[in-house]
This record gives structure tokens, sequence and C-alpha cells, in this order.
């Protein structure tokens, strides 16, 4: 049988490390006392395979109660063979033979039907459209030549030399160079595009052949889509929607126009899509970037907060929030303000000019206004990459991965521009009014944030419209158009454009080629960035042959190693992700990014090689002093401190835990005790580790140290389950039945179904009805005053007059100072079976005082009394006070104890109470409120 504690060990799961089943738990018992579920299953497997024996007995008794537990547990399913025709009877056999006849012949009819009929008969007599990357196409109608002309050309060769002599050679080449001008017409060379028809007559079609027709149509679209040819998918979209309208096609059309920045056109196809399925997401998220270009930031907001409800982990919909909200907060003040921006300029002479010019003047233009919204010209934020728009996965990087300034954090010195400070333009602030971001032209006022090699000062990242950018700004020794084409990819990637920000560092790499210069730091940047790029948008390959290329430029270079790392780490490649996080962290260890990386890496390693997991791991490049600069740090602040000592404590505690939990499974309940108890040392406020404690001590005895330490867990969380458990084993090794069965109690109340608690409470309870019964005699004779009265009746009448009441041979103070007193007075009623004395005691007692002053002689006995002095002599006289004895009596303590011990005559006392009671007439209260009342006692 299991043990009472073995349910509620700590913490543990009853299944063993190992997985296996001892013999000991083939047991109908400890079945039946088992409630997990999954080593049930294991001991149902255990039963089945036979290993053990045959026991089928055994085998449905387990498989009924796992089927109590777990209605759909695997082990329950049968496996039924296939069925055959042997199997069947021969009306279901030549039923299924006789559906499938019918389906074959179906099939072959709709086959016939749909090549008889030719569904591009619209296209025979016009141009197909040119392969994509050529520019010319040939007519259909001269791809080939028909057999009559073919047969027609042919003529009957001279059989013989004198044939041959007369046959005219020059006329027969003319002849043929004639028919080849008027065949063959010189191939037509599309200057343009040719345009597609938008739509298909599929009038004469049923629904079964136009579902085929609309899929083929959008799998076009799909494919142009991909290629970035937008326009040929918005043809091809239409041509599916004409045959037959679809959410897909519709959402799938909506994502190409806002690539072509048709706004009006993809809110239009949105609205469809939400017209057709309302709460689409896709849609929702399109919507919200058509309403985010055109202005409307509260409705884009609205959506992108409907998708987030939905999609939680969407990371394309949570960033477009953030940047709405910004932009929502940022046009609060554009609002009131009216006329047009002036942005001023200055421009101040390089520090190395020696040619005595005076700084130049300010100059002031006005900055043109923002495009009319929803213009199919304004300037579009960054879209969702991916196919079709869906946002795709990101690696779990902690870094951003963006380009900053590699000259600012890297350790090499020539890293810094070797040219002149940039200029700067600058906006003149006005102290009454702000410019707004975003309200003038994209380019013109965001900063850089990528790297600046010029060694001038890097942008604010503020994004606010007081600075603008000055993208011809020199970038160390890269030529000015190299370099105008890594300022654009910089902006560009700060502004989220990752593929368009990808495009510029490759074509300032080609440039950099084609240049000829020799620079390798400003080369290893660009490739640095154009790792960015691709990490960003989960293209993790291609960032590692990147970081590669710009590691072998520049050795130990952080940001390159850093997001190698980041993308091997996307990829499961964890040991060349943990070798180059510890490469980072031997050239700075202040890089969170990496320590993060480390941890988490190495328990994966941990359990994925075991112990020998660092053998496995490739060898980590010592980097030299001379790469280590960043190891010159300030000491750590008294945060950083602490927050290591907390990190630190917090390894130890789980430790000790854990070694405590394992000495519990062997049964080294003294070991445990000290581990616990260390643990509480690192963290005292941990409510597991009192209750599992509290289990060592139950296990060694020692109830009052376990009583302590429950007392503790359910101060920290006072609905703690396994305390109040707990808490009345240990009440029940010290005898105090009546504790035990609160505890008890109070666990039932949280989960009805801990069949161990209902088993301990029927103990307690006989061991409680016992002690009352033989602790009442002796408490009876210890607190029954017995008073004799001498003298006639009138001497009695006087010595009663001192506040006694008079009975049969028995004197009863009716106006107790105490509880004490009290329990004397109903004690000494009780004894002689004076009910009488009992009401007068009652009626002299106000019914808020009751519940106090009984809290010390509360027994079934007691109760039964009290009702049947209620029943028989106070209500007659005073039912409304009845009535309020009974209102506040069940607020006494242990009230609820002590009802459940009453025996049956005593119950049936207590019914023909409240029998009485609902009888009586009374202002101060109805029946519905007796009946109330009762529901409290009976």
């Amino acid at each position: 049988m299991m043990s009472t504690g073995a349910m509620f060990s700590g913490d543990q799961s009853s299944t063993g490390d190992s997985g296996k089943v001892p013999v000991e738990h083939l047991d109908y018992g400890y079945i039946a006392q088992c409630r997990d579920v999954k080593y049930l299953e294991s001991i149902w497997r255990v039963l089945s395979s036979g290993d053990e024996g045959i026991y089928p007995h055994l085998i449905e008794f387990c498989e009924s109660h796992l089927e109590k537990l777990d209605p759909r547990s695997r082990a329950l399913r049968k496996h039924r063979p296939v069925a055959t025709a042997a199997s069947l009877s021969n009306e279901e056999w030549s039923q299924i033979t006789d559906e499938l006849k019918t389906w074959q012949e179906e099939s072959k009819m709709t086959q016939t039907l749909l090549k008889q009929q030719s569904v591009f008969d619209d296209l025979e007599n016009i141009n197909m459209p040119p392969i994509r990357g050529s520019n010319c196409s040939i007519p259909l109608s001269q791809t080939s030549v028909p057999k009559e002309k073919r047969n027609s050309s042919k003529r009957t060769l001279p059989r013989d030399y004198g044939e041959w002599d007369k046959f005219d050679v020059e006329k027969e080449c003319e002849r043929i160079d004639g028919n080849l001008v008027k065949r063959d017409p010189a191939v037509a060379m599309n200057t343009g595009r040719p345009k597609i028809k938008t739509t298909v007559d599929a009038a004469l079609l049923t629904e079964q052949e136009k579902l085929p027709l609309a899929n083929r149509e959008k799998n076009k679209g799909n494919e142009a889509f991909r290629a970035n040819d937008y326009e040929e998918a918005v043809a091809y979209y239409s041509r599916s929607l004409s045959i037959k309208p679809t959410v897909a096609a519709y959402n799938n059309r909506a994502q190409a126009e806002i690539k072509l920045k048709h706004w009006h056109k993809a809110m239009s196809d949105c609205r469809r899509v939400l017209e057709l399925e309302p709460g689409n997401m896709k849609a929702l998220q399109r919507r919200a970037t058509v309403y985010n270009h055109m202005g409307n930031f509260r409705m884009a907001a609205e959506d992108l907060r409907m998708v987030l409800r939905e999609e939680p982990q969407n990371a394309a919909a949570t960033q477009l929030l953030s940047e709405t909200e910004k932009k929502m907060k940022e046009c609060q003040p554009e609002q009131q303000r009216k006329g047009k921006k002036i942005l001023i300029r200055e421009v101040e002479e390089e520090d190395n000019c020696n040619n005595g010019e005076t700084k130049a003047e300010q100059i002031a233009h006005p900055v043109e206004p923002s495009q009319a919204v929803g213009g199919e010209e304004s300037s579009a934020a960054p879209a969702e990459r991916g196919d079709m728009g869906n946002a795709q996965k990101k690696p779990h990087g902690r870094g951003d991965g963006g380009p900053h300034s590699e000259s600012n954090s890297s350790h090499h010195g020539p890293w810094r521009g070797k040219g002149a400070a940039a200029d700067k333009y600058k906006v003149a602030h006005d102290s009454r009014e702000k410019v707004a971001n975003g309200t003038s032209k994209r380019g013109s006022t965001a900063s850089v944030p990528a790297d600046q090699s010029s060694g001038g000062k890097e942008a604010p990242v503020g994004g606010n419209a007081e600075e603008s950018v000055n993208l011809d700004a020199p970038c160390g020794a890269l030529p000015p158009p190299v370099a105008r084409l890594k300022n654009e990819g910089n902006l560009l990637f700060k502004n989220g454009q990752f593929a368009d920000a990808l495009e510029k560092y490759s074509l300032a790499i080609q440039g950099y080629t084609d240049s000829g210069i020799d620079s390798p730091e400003d080369l290893c940047t660009l490739y640095s960035n154009r790792a960015a790029c691709y990490l960003k948008d989960g293209n993790s390959q291609e960032c590692i042959q990147d970081c590669t290329r710009a590691l072998e430029l520049q050795s130990f270079s952080l940001k390159p190693l850093l997001r190698r790392a980041m993308a091997y780490d996307s990829l499961e490649r964890y040991r060349k992700a943990y070798v180059d996080y510890k490469t980072v962290l031997q050239i700075d260890a202040g890089v969170q990014a990496a320590h993060d990386g480390v941890n988490r890496i190495t328990r994966l390693l941990i359990d994925q090689d075991g112990a020998e997991w660092r053998e496995k791991l490739p060898d980590i490049p010592l980097v030299p002093l001379s790469a280590q600069q960043h190891r010159r740090e300030e000491p750590p602040s008294a945060e950083v401190l602490q927050a290591r000592a907390e990190r630190k404590a917090e390894v130890c505690f789980t430790a000790l835990k854990q070694e405590g939990n394992d000495f519990v499974k062997k049964g080294q309940y003294q070991d445990a005790l000290g581990k616990y108890s260390e643990g509480l040392k690192l963290k005292p406020e941990e409510c597991a580790i009192y209750t599992n404690r509290a289990l060592c001590y139950l296990k060694l005895e020692r109830f009052a140290e376990a009583k302590q330490d429950c007392d503790a867990a359910l101060r920290v969380e006072p609905t703690n389950k396994k305390a109040f458990y707990r808490r009345a084993l240990a009440n029940k090794g010290l005898k105090d039945y009546l504790a035990c069965s609160s505890d008890l109690q109070e666990v039932l109340q949280q989960d009805p179904n801990v069949q161990e608690a209902e088993k301990e409470l029927e103990e307690v309870t006989v061991l409680l009805r016992q002690s009352l019964a033989n602790a009442s005699p002796a408490k009876a004779r210890k607190t029954v005053p017995i008073t004799e009265v001498e003298g006639d009746e009138e001497t009695a009448s006087a010595s009663d007059s001192g506040g006694g009441t008079k009975g049969e041979g028995t004197a009863i103070n009716l106006q107790p100072a105490n509880a004490y007193e009290f329990g004397q007075a109903l004690n000494t009623a009780r004894s002689v079976g004076d009910a009488a004395a009992c009401a007068d005691l009652l009626a002299s007692t106000t019914p808020e005082a009751l519940p106090q002053l009984l809290s010390t002689q509360l027994d079934g006995n007691t109760i039964s009394f009290i009702m049947q002095a209620l029943d028989s002599h106070l209500l007659e006289r005073d039912p409304n006070l009845v009535y309020q004895h009974l209102n506040h009596l069940h607020t006494a303590n242990r009230f609820s104890v002590v009802l459940m011990l009453l025996e049956k005559d005593e119950r049936r006392h207590m019914t023909q109470l409240f029998e009485h009671l609902s009888a009586v007439q009374s202002p101060e209260f109805t029946k519905n409120d007796v009946q109330n009342l009762a529901n409290k006692y009976i």
C-alpha cells in the first residue's frame, strides 16, 4: 500500500529517474492509489509486455483505473487490424466496390470534359507575355508552321543528270528567299511590357472547374511576387479573382498593391477580405500598414492591437505598433501648427581649411510639405519582409545586430576616420514650436545610426526632425559615391528597411572593389553591416558568410563575431556559436548578449552531450592582449554587484534544493534536512523549501519542528495545500486531533479529490471522539460546583437574590464575568440536566458575546444541551432571542468540527428546534430566514 506521504513528497514526480517500474508497484493496492497518469501508463506497458508474467485481471484493473484518471490516454487505444474483404460481410464489401467504381467513372467523365473544352481560347490570337528577363515575344501563330503549308512547300527534286542540267538554281533560291521573307516576319522587339488581361471569362465553367483554374492564376501571381514583379502579380491575382473571389487572392493582391504604393487599392482589397472573413489577421495587419502610410495612425494602432490580442508573438505587428504610437505622439504638436516649416542649415568650415574663407552664411529655405494623404507617390515605411508579406522568423539573439559605429566600438586604433569632420546641418530651434518627426520627406530628417568612419560624432538616435542627415558625409577612405551608398544603407537600416539597406551595402561593396582602394577596415565594416541586414531578415547562412569575410579582413572584430554567433545560434549550430560567444567575451566581458548565449548554450550542450560536452567543442581562439582593450572597464557598480550576487545565490539555491530532493528520493531524510536548511539561509521566503523540510521532519517524527515549518510556509503562501496537509500530520503526531481535523478540512475544501486527506480525516475523527469521550467525565467533575441549600424556601430565595437561580439543589451564576465563569455555570446546569437553568443563563447573556464565551467549552454535548434549553424553555418566552442566539452561535471557533461529531439523536433535537422556530410568527425574522439559518446547522 502506498504511504500517505508518498503522494505529497517534496516537489517530485512519482516516476523514477530511470523510467523503470519496480516489481512492487505491479500491485492492485499501488495501482488503486496512484494518481500519476504517465506512471500508470508505464505500469500498463510492463504488464502488457508479459515480461513479469501474464495477469489479465490486473491489466484490466489498471486500464479501468487509468480510464477514470484520463479517458483519452494512449494506453487505452485498441489496435485494430486493417479491414479486408474477409473481415467484411458480402453486402458491405459490394457497397464499397460499387462506390469505388462510381467514383472512377465520374473522375474519367470530368477529365474528358476538361480536355474537350479549352480554357485558354482567348489567348490563341494574342501575344504571349515574354519570358521574364527578356524583351521579345513571338506570336503563337508563328511558333509553328501548319502541316498543310509544310506539305505544300515540298517539290519533287530532279531524278537524273539531265533534269539537273535544266534545274534553275538561282530562280529556286530567289523563290525560297521570297517564301522566307513572307513566311517569317521580323521578330517584334518589345520596348515595353505587354499588358496581361486582368479578367478571364469563366461564365461557362462549373464551380468544380473554376477552383483549380483560380488557384493556378493565384500561384502565377505568387511566383511573380517572389520575383519582385508586383505589377504582374497584381494582374494574375485579378485574373484569379475574376474567376472565383477568395480571401487568399484578395490578401495577396493587397500586399502587392502595398509594394506598388497603391494605398487606396490596397485598402479596398483589405476591406473586401474583412467582409468575407471578419477578423482576418493578415488583412488587419496590412490595413494597418496602409493606414500608417495614409497618416491615419489611430486606426492603424487599433488594427494592430487587434492583431496582437490574437497573436502576441507577432514581431512585425509589435514593431509597426511601436512606430505608429511614436508617430501619434510626435504628430500631436504638429496638428496645432500652421504654415510651412523652415529648415535652417549651418555650414561650418573644416578645421583643416586654411584658405581664409569666413563661415558660410546661414541658408534658409522652406521645406516642402508632406504629400497628400494616401498619395500614390508618398514615401513608404518598411513593410514586412518575406514572401507575400509574411514576416519571417528572426534569430533569437539579444543584440539588435544593427550597423552602428565600428570605429567607436572596435579595439583597433586605425579604424578611426582619416578625413576631417563632416559638415553639420542643423535646424533652428524655436522655444514655442518643435518640428514633428516624419513630416518632411524621407531621407532628410532621420539620423544615421550606421558606421561613421569619418571620425565625427555619431548622429543621435532620437529620430527627431530637428537634425537632418548629410548623406554625402565622408566615411573613412571610401570614395564619395561609395560613402554615400553606405550612408544611405545606414539610414535605411535605421528605418527598418533591411532589404533596401542590404542592396545599398552590396552596391557599396561592389563600388569598393571597382575603385581599387586598399582600406580593409572600411570593407570589414561594409561586410559587417550587410551581415546585420541578413540577420534581421532571417538569412543566417549569408550572415555567417559576410561575418567570416569581415573577420578575415579584421581579426577579432567584435560585431562580426557577435553577429556570426547569433546566426550560428539561430541555425542550432551550438558548438560554433559557443566558440564565437566565448571569443566575444574575451574581447569585451561586458557584452550581456554573449553572457546570455553562453549560459543558454551550456545547458543545451550538457543535455545533448553529457559530462564530456567540452571535449566535443572546437578550439576557442586566444584573443591577443592588443585586442582586449575592452577589459579596461570601470569597476562594476553596486547594482551590478548585487545582481551578480543574486544570480550566484539563485544558482546555489537551485543546487541545494535539487540535492535535498535527491536525498528525499533515496530516503535519506537527515541529509535532505541539512540541504533544505542551507537553502533557506539563501532564500528564507521560499515556500516549497519549508514544505519539503516539514516532510523530512515528519519522516523523522519531529512533529513540533514540522508544524513550525508548515506555519512558516502558510505565512508566505496562505493557501498552500501541502503545508495544510503536512501540518495536519504534525498535529496528529502531537495528538492535537482538533487542529489536525481543521487542517484536513481545509485541504479537502481546496481539493475534494485528495483521498489521502479523506482517509486521514476519518481516522482523526475517530481519535477525536475517543479523546473527547475520555476527557468529558473528568472535566465535568472538575467544573461542576455543588452547593447545598439549607433552610426553608424563603431562606433559599434570599440566598439566590445575589444573582443566582434556584434549581434542584444547584446554584448557577447568572451573571458570569468571563468565559471561565460562564463555562462553570453551563457545566453545572448540564451535570444535573437542568435545562431551565441553562435557559435562564442564555436569557441573561447577549447573543453577540455567546461565541466568545463558548470558545473554551464547545463540544457536542454542550451544543446538544443548549439546543434542548432553547427549544423547551426559552423559545416560548422570547423566540426573537432564540433566533439571535442561533444566528451567532455558528460563528464560534471550531463549531464546524463539533457539528460534524454530533450523534444522530443530537441532530434530531437540533432539527426539532428549527421546526418549532419556523412556526413562530415574528416581525424580526421570517420563515425563510429560519430556513437559511438552519442550512448552517443541519
